[in-house]
């Protein structure tokens, strides 16, 4: 029941926003276009968790996979001075990361949070180490509008003006959710997550399984952190992914591994995040840039404990397989 609360009290609250701000639509679709594009890597990265856990294997490397994609990318895209050689670098290295997961928490069955932390702690590193100044981008990442629908007030400039990541996100999203609810692949990972020995019984091989989806899995990990360093700050600096793994997989949960539900919670976030910001650039209300910095994160902790015991996880998930 609580979980229904959260949802309601998550709905309530967008539409509360969006009526505050349909009387100026210019700081609307402000507002709107900042939620989205800040919800993009949220998306991408919530959908990596929740491909993994549907396989029974816990990503808490997320947030590792981002940065070190982000760096790779951003660096890639630099040298090479092709935006799209710099985004397959970032997914490339993402997908890396993902079978160095796979093999330590399949393959060699570690205990999946450290197999992920060794991950974050080695990005971080590598990242701080390798880092160096002087590089930019060979050009800005191009819009794709598309006619007519981009037309649309007030919806039309948001969700139809966009760059390829953007679009690359949504349709991810509601992807994913085909695959995993109408498709025999997703039959087959959402067995050995929840019944890996049933499945075993079945003729599916469960290592193989998992090891392939956390794999691929990594390259969505790896697309979003293209996307932070060369599309959203065009950039790169250490720490540019600040925590953003941590929060998508808060939303994985709030949207109960489900893409379509984990892509709603995402959009809640950025709009969230967005309404702050402007608030404060309007001078509407004094708050503090440091508060709305905490304002994810605090939302993370809320949600949390109100759908905490409602909603839950599949059954075999962070349990490696032994075959008997």
């Amino acid at each position: 029941m609580r979980a229904r609360y959260a949802y309601t009290l998550a709905i309530a609250i967008t539409a509360g926003i969006i009526v505050a701000f349909v009387m100026d639509e210019n700081s609307t679709v402000s507002v709107l276009s900042f939620s989205l594009r800040y919800a993009v890597p949220l998306i991408l990265a919530a959908m990596v968790g929740i491909i993994c856990e549907r396989s029974g294997v816990i990503n808490i490397g997320i947030e590792g996979q981002m940065l070190m994609s982000a760096f790779a990318g951003f660096f890639g895209a630099a040298i090479t001075g092709n935006l799209i050689a710099g985004t397959m670098i970032g997914v490339g290295t993402g997908m890396i990361m993902g079978a160095f997961l796979a093999t330590g928490a399949v393959t060699w069955k570690m205990d999946q949070i450290i197999a992920g932390t060794i991950i974050n702690i080695l990005a971080t590193g590598l990242t701080s180490f390798f880092y160096a100044q002087g590089y930019v981008l060979p050009a800005i990442t191009p819009k794709l509008r598309i006619p007519l629908l981009a037309d649309i007030p007030l919806i039309g400039p948001v969700f139809f003006d966009n760059g390829l990541f953007t679009y690359a996100a949504i349709l991810t999203a509601f992807l994913l959710w085909v695959l995993l609810f109408k498709t025999i692949w997703g039959l087959r990972t959402r067995s050995v997550g929840e019944k890996p020995g049933s499945a075993d019984t079945s003729g599916i091989n469960v290592q193989r399984t998992r090891f392939i989806n956390v794999t691929l899995a990594g390259a969505l990990a790896g697309l979003a952190g293209a996307y932070l360093s060369i599309e959203a700050a065009s950039t790169f600096e250490r720490g540019l992914t600040a925590g953003r793994g941590f929060t998508a997989l808060a939303i994985m949960i709030f949207g109960a591994w489900n893409p379509i539900g984990a892509m709603a919670a995402a959009l809640f976030f950025g709009l969230a995040n967005g309404v702050a910001s402007q608030l404060q650039a309007d001078e509407v209300i004094a708050i503090p840039q440091q508060f709305i910095n905490m304002l994810p994160y605090i939302l993370t902790i809320v949600l949390l404990a109100i759908v905490s015991g409602r909603i839950k996880p599949p059954a075999a998930v962070g349990k490696p397989y032994e075959k008997e």
